[in-house]
């Protein structure tokens, strides 16, 4: 069944309709109603009529779709707002150090210091260039004040990226660096949309399928949403949690965060960041911190761990202990650790990395049967590895006896450092920062490593910033909901993380987190893609992804 619901008297929005008709929902099969809500002609953070999206001005058109997939599982797609003819493109110059900013010798970026943007502005009009410095303020979190993140330099305003192309062509013959960006993106509240979200909502007292995560044939290589969809026979499915991308990050496609898959933890928590928790194969989901430990033992001593299923002395979003720079987490950074221990499962590749150090090598029953250095190779069938670098090699080498048994053991620590035993039908994919706790706004950009020291650029492009997000949660009923915002384009803006937050209390979530998100974040039904990924490439492989699963009893 289709049931349409009209916010602010506005038309249906045709196209809503022609895309769910690709997800297998024809115009015979689709019943509608539609139910016109006055709006509240007061402006205002307060002023939305019932239900609506906290986005834009309060008097803004809402069209909702809502699609049953299967029993227990509908679609809800949300258009909000319209193109906005105040919004265009602009060139943000890059600021360099500069004579007057506490550190000179600092590499360009979005933004500085006052006096640094000043004294950029002034070279610029010099050149001939009409820029104007803009001060950038954020909203407070649960966790940092806010206020003043620093002061960028813009030149231009256009009605076309290829305008805005041009004269950033112009910028860079003079000797500057910068982009083109689309203002809509900025997240100012007065901003007329357009917002394209899709809901997927799951009710255990109706479903009678699965919600399962999934990595695919191996945990170190990555593969589109829709095709672990589609392997599975999946009726929906949207990405996971964050990944290892770069290749001098470690492995492509491996998690970079707790992943526990089938009641069986695959890859280590980034220190107390949140994992959303599946129980029972969809029957009942939460939100939890965790961390973790780890070892491996011999006959009459063992070691700690500080890895599992990853390269060695690169540790993706930090978190480890004795990591460099910091033990605690530090998104999109990837520390170091020269003294590792760290295990293999055969769920990890064909071959456990390479490089210096060593490796314990175990068949199916825990003997040693190979002490090989330098590390990385195949596994025996059903076997698994620990491979050492650095100072922890020698350690490796004494314990790891030919024909010995040794055993090795994680756990999975909730926030309050007590241990957790996932069931066979328990699965867990990282994220955050958090978004909703207890049906109240809580973000939580600074405990969960999005805020970074001495660069406030990077949070101003991640956090502050609209893009495509991809959040989930469970709401008052204990329904599962998985959300993603398209962005990144002049037809869909995304979110800022205040307003996912905004976006995930308003549609009911007693507790939610944030995913993967920008070109990560996608969604698929009966095998079709239905959102728009904003990488130019298309739909992006992933580390992981969320999948439902349809009744196969």
């Amino acid at each position: 069944m289709k049931k349409r619901k009209r916010l602010c008297g506005a038309p249906a929005v045709l196209g809503v309709l022609g895309v769910l008709v690709m997800a297998g929902v024809t115009p015979a099969q689709a019943s509608t109603d539609a139910t016109g809500l006055r709006p509240n002609p007061q402006p205002g953070r307060n002023a939305y009529p019932p239900d609506a999206l906290p986005l834009g001005p309060s008097d803004l058109t809402e069209t909702r779709t809502t699609t049953t997939l299967q029993p227990g599982v509908t679609l809800t797609r949300i258009v909000r707002g319209e193109s906005d003819p105040a919004l265009g493109w602009t060139v943000e110059v890059s600021i360099p150090g500069g004579e007057t900013s506490p550190d000179p010798d600092a590499p360009p970026t979005a933004l500085k210091d006052r006096a640094s943007a000043d004294e950029l502005a002034g070279r610029l009009r010099q050149d001939g260039f009409s820029p104007r410095v803009e001060q950038v303020t954020t909203p407070k979190a649960a966790d940092f004040a806010g206020g003043t993140l620093g002061w960028r330099v813009r030149v231009g305003r256009y009605d076309t990226q290829s305008a805005a192309t041009s004269e950033r062509g112009r910028l860079k013959t003079a000797g500057y660096t910068g982009s083109a960006v689309y203002t809509g993106w900025d997240g100012d509240a007065t901003d007329r949309g357009p917002w394209h979200i899709d809901v997927l909502t799951i009710d255990p007292h109706r479903f009678r399928g699965g919600l399962e995560a999934s990595y695919g044939p191996d945990l170190e290589n990555r593969e589109t949403t829709s095709e672990l969809s589609n392997t599975a026979g999946a009726t929906a499915a949207v990405n996971a949690g964050f990944f290892v991308l770069d290749p001098n990050a470690g492995a492509p496609g491996d998690p970079a965060g707790v992943g526990v898959y089938d009641g069986r933890l695959l890859s280590e928590p980034v220190n107390g960041r949140p994992g959303l928790v599946i129980h029972g194969n969809g029957r009942q989901s939460e939100i939890a911190r965790f961390s973790w430990r780890g070892r491996v033992a011999g006959a009459d001593t063992s070691l700690s761990l500080t890895g599992i299923n990853r390269v060695p002395g690169l540790i993706r979003n930090c978190g480890g202990e004795h990591d460099i720079p910091t033990s605690l987490p530090l998104h999109d950074v990837t520390c170091t650790n020269p003294d590792e221990l760290v295990a293999f499962t055969p769920d990890f590749g064909q071959s456990t990395p390479q490089g210096e150090g060593a490796e314990a090598v175990l068949d199916a029953h825990g003997r040693v049967v190979q002490l090989r250095s330098p590390r990385g190779g195949p596994l025996p069938a059903g076997g698994s590895s620990v491979q050492a670098t650095g100072r922890r090699v020698a350690e490796l080498t004494a314990l790891a006896q030919a024909g010995h048994r040794l055993h090795i053991s994680t756990t999975l620590l909730d926030g309050h450092g007590h241990p957790v035993k996932p069931s066979p039908t328990t699965d867990i994919v990282n994220g955050g920062p958090e978004l909703v706790r207890d049906g109240r706004l809580h973000v939580t950009p600074a405990t969960d490593g999005m805020v970074h020291p001495g660069d406030p650029s990077w949070y101003y492009g991640w956090v502050h910033k609209r893009n495509p997000r991809t959040l989930a949660g469970v709401d008052a009923a204990g329904r599962t909901v998985l959300v993603t915002a398209d962005g990144r384009s002049t037809s869909a803006l995304g979110l800022s993380i205040t307003e996912s937050a905004e976006v995930a209390k308003a549609l009911g979530l007693r507790d939610a987190m944030n995913l993967d998100g920008g070109g990560s974040t996608t969604l698929v039904a009966d095998h079709t893609l239905l959102n728009h990924p904003s990488d130019a490439t298309g739909e992006r492989p992933v580390g992981d992804a969320l999948l439902i699963l349809p009744d196969r009893r």
